[in-house]
């Protein structure tokens, strides 16, 4: 482990003095194209392998002059990097720029299919472009990569591992990088939650780093000793989705990859331009796991694509999740906790929607500080699709502890919640709202816990003006006293 950590270091070292590179993401970014190459290089060395034991012959993917051993690690007869072959300087990003990226490119139009990892490899770097503008700097990377191995299982676990690491750096380097991370404690036990089964299509229209996405891949593989049939059905028909931005699919596709699954069925696109009307059987999924990006802002013409018209993306996301799910279906969403009481049009509209078209059944109410660097709280929505809510579970998070960059969220912290939510007990962080007695004219679903011992109870606006009122009254009586002694 301590390998890949000190190489990971150093590279973000070497790409902090390069003129091309500014922040975290770029690093990221930057690291992931050539990371992805040597993955790739020993991803046919391996099935060169596997082939030549059967008895067949592996044709390849990548051209000889383009191999990772010929332009980036050609090695002499110790073993090592030959620095009389191996290109460095303007001739090494000459040829990265002028050569390698667009004969990497042409492979998304040539592919024979979209499932191929041809194709993705097209998509990749059709989506990337080399930022590193010293070739000296870019050698010093490639030499610091090479020394890196995707052979063995812990070799690959490792690494997987450590990516996920620089996507949470990226998340909390601040700027934009924050919506690519959610916690990966939060995922898993939203995963255990939903508990997906192999055969289910798993589905994230904003899938970020894929994270979801890869923590039901490792459920699944721990679920059960798979079949061949079992690991083909993970490989191409289990997990998808879309996003909008192109580094944060461009990491997403290198997350699932390095967590070995080879050629993720993730659209480059704009989940919200697909127009809801347009959805067909077809075209939905059994399960949906998300964190929808929200504080954004869409379009006129992207809120006429759905039946409520709001300019909030995460509602829109919702509206979105629960038309693209089979009748049975189950979602588990992340969402600001201010869409349970909000009392604009749209947010009313939008309650009524998931509580008469799904059960809503769960909702886990988390602290501040859950997402390191947003000051927002969240909920998790979790609901099946079809009969409409009766009653809805809620739990709330609290911890004897501030949430933060050092003191973040662990599966421990959520394990109650997990124990509780089987069978949907009251406890003093848990109750139940029959849906009967909520107010049909604004479906006000807020998570107010009537079992918290200690807890101020918030009072209704009309109590707190009478009690100003009789201080007023009270303060009024005791000046009148003052004036009649003096």
């Amino acid at each position: 482990m301590r390998l890949f950590e000190q190489t990971f270091k150093n590279i973000d070292d070497i790409l902090h003095k390069d003129a091309g590179c500014g922040s975290e993401l770029d690093y990221v970014e930057q690291t992931s194209w050539v990371l992805f190459l040597k993955y790739l290089d020993d991803f046919e060395k391996d099935k060169k392998t596997a082939a030549e034991l059967a008895g067949k012959t592996y044709a390849g993917i990548i051209s000889p002059q383009y191999k990772w051993g010929t332009w980036a690690a050609p090695k002499g007869k110790d073993g090592k990097i030959d620095h009389h072959k191996a290109l460095t300087g303007d001739d090494l990003k000459d040829f990265v720029d002028q050569k390698l990226f667009p004969y990497l490119k042409k492979f998304k139009t040539e592919a024979v299919s979209a499932d191929t990892i041809e194709y993705k490899i097209g998509e990749i770097f059709s989506e990337l472009k080399n930022r590193i503008q010293s070739g000296y700097n870019l050698r010093e990377v490639i030499n610091r990569i090479d020394e890196l191995r995707f052979r063995s299982h812990a070799e690959k676990h490792e690494m997987s591992h450590l990516y996920e690491a620089k996507i949470k750096n990226m998340g909390n380097a601040g700027r934009n990088g924050g919506e690519y991370y959610t916690p990966r404690p939060l995922i898993k036990t939203i995963v255990k939650v939903v508990a997906p089964e192999i055969g289910d299509r798993i589905y994230d229209g904003a899938v970020g780093s894929a994270g979801f996405l890869v923590e039901a891949f490792e459920y699944l593989k721990a679920s059960k000793k798979l079949t061949t049939a079992d690991a083909v059905t993970l490989q191409k028909k289990t997990f998808y989705g879309k996003e909008k931005k192109g580094l944060a699919y461009i990491i997403g596709i290198m997350n699932m990859i390095l967590h070995g699954i080879e050629a993720p069925n993730i659209l480059h696109t704009n989940t919200l331009a697909e127009n809801l009307a347009d959805i067909q059987e077809k075209d939905r999924y059994n399960i949906v796991l998300a964190n929808p990006p929200f504080g954004g802002k869409e379009r006129a013409e992207v809120q006429q694509n759905f039946p409520i018209k709001t300019g909030e993306t995460a509602f829109l996301f919702l509206q979105h999740f629960l038309k693209i799910l089979k009748a049975g279906g189950r979602g588990g969403v992340v969402i600001k906790n201010t869409f349970l009481s909000n009392t604009d049009n749209a947010s009313v509209s939008l309650r009524k929607l998931l509580l008469e078209s799904a059960n809503l059944h769960t909702v886990l109410d988390l602290p501040g500080g859950t997402f390191t660097g947003a000051g927002v709280k969240t909920v998790v929505l979790f609901f099946d699709k079809g009969a409409a809510t009766k009653k809805v579970w809620f739990y709330q998070l609290n911890l004897d502890r501030n949430l933060g960059k050092t003191n973040a969220l662990n599966e421990n912290d959520l394990a109650d919640f997990v124990r509780l939510q089987k069978t949907k007990a009251d406890s003093e962080n848990s109750w139940s709202v029959n849906v009967a007695n909520v107010d049909k004219s604004t479906y006000d679903l807020s998570a107010k816990n009537p079992n918290k011992r200690d807890e101020v109870a918030l009072r209704e606006p009309e109590e707190i003006l009478d009690e100003i009122s009789l201080l007023d009254q009270q303060s009024a009586e005791i000046l009148n006293g003052i004036r009649a002694l003096v």
